[in-house]
């Protein structure tokens, strides 16, 4: 039999990847614009990233999970 997961400790790993995917897609976001000619890979995985922080802020939203960052 498995482990029960706690609804807090989810909403914990959720928030942490949260942030994660965050700074991920910010720093790709700089990245290509700096860029003189970015490429379209360049533009593919910033749009990857930017897709998988609206997934879990929409997760997050149905969750009815919140936090402020200190």
């Amino acid at each position: 039999m498995g482990k029960k997961l706690r609804k807090r400790d989810v909403d914990e790993e959720l928030l942490n990847s949260l942030y994660h995917v965050e700074q991920e897609w910010k720093q790709l976001q700089q990245i290509v614009k700096q860029s003189i000619e970015p490429t379209q890979s360049g533009h593919h995985v910033e749009k990857l990233a930017k897709a998988k922080y609206m997934f879990l802020i929409r997760e997050a939203r149905i969750r009815k999970v919140s936090a402020v960052r200190v």
